[in-house]
């Protein structure tokens, strides 16, 4: 069972500026509640390739890029890291042969720090390690914005946060020997915003966007 968090923010007493700062934590919205119900419902599947994350994951059409292959798109729009922690023990419980994560943007919209993201993914890692060993984990970079079209709901997230993220994503990959996949190297521009040409909104990916991705995952022979 997948432990909900009921409260609306959680508090941090230290850390960030002065005194206690409200972190907007929530995740558990009719949507995730309905794709975790789906996800129940589905046949297992032994050494699965699991492409976990938000709405940028959730869009992708894997299973139709990677035929043959045992994938399960395990994305949820408007998930965030603390939404991605609570369901990955059932993930974890099937001992996929892959994760594929890619989670972040949608805190960085809530304005949480960026250090408690990092700590996060740490804590995500730890739950993978403990669960499932033997899985092979890929963290990739959070994408870049592109700010010349970026949609109201997301002014809050800049580039340069970003960059603080996937910063610190390449070392913990390092620290426990996971992949890291930096999908600048294929979707950002000269001044390091998202390419213009792959976005309709300045944060999602075209669909037709998606086979470029896998390209480079099987690039670096990830697949």
């Amino acid at each position: 069972m997948i432990k909900q968090v009921s409260m609306a923010v959680l508090f941090l007493a230290t850390g960030f500026g002065a005194g206690a700062q409200a972190i907007d934590s929530t995740y558990d919205n009719n949507h995730y509640k309905e794709r975790v119900a789906l996800f129940a419902k589905m046949p297992k599947q032994k050494s699965a390739i699991v492409f976990l994350g938000n709405s940028i994951t959730e869009a992708g059409k894997w299973n139709d890029i990677l035929p043959g292959l045992p994938v399960q798109n395990r994305g949820i729009s408007g998930d965030n890291s603390f939404g991605v922690i609570a369901r990955l023990p059932e993930i974890v419980a099937q001992k996929p042969a892959k994760i594929f994560l890619l989670i972040g943007v949608n805190d960085l919209k809530r304005e949480v720090p960026v250090p408690v993201i990092i700590n996060n993914y740490k804590r995500i890692a730890g739950i993978i390690k403990q669960g499932s060993p033997k899985t092979k984990v890929y963290l990739q970079s959070v994408l870049p914005v592109n700010d010349t079209i970026l949609i109201e709901a997301f002014k809050k997230v800049t580039n340069a946060n970003v960059a603080l993220l996937n910063n610190a994503l390449e070392q913990i990959a390092k620290d426990n020997r996971y992949g890291y996949i930096n999908l600048h190297e294929a979707f950002a521009d000269s001044k390091g915003q998202l390419l213009r040409k792959e976005t309709p909104d300045g944060l999602h990916l075209k669909v037709s966007s998606y086979p470029q991705w896998v390209q480079l995952l099987r690039s670096k022979k990830c697949l």
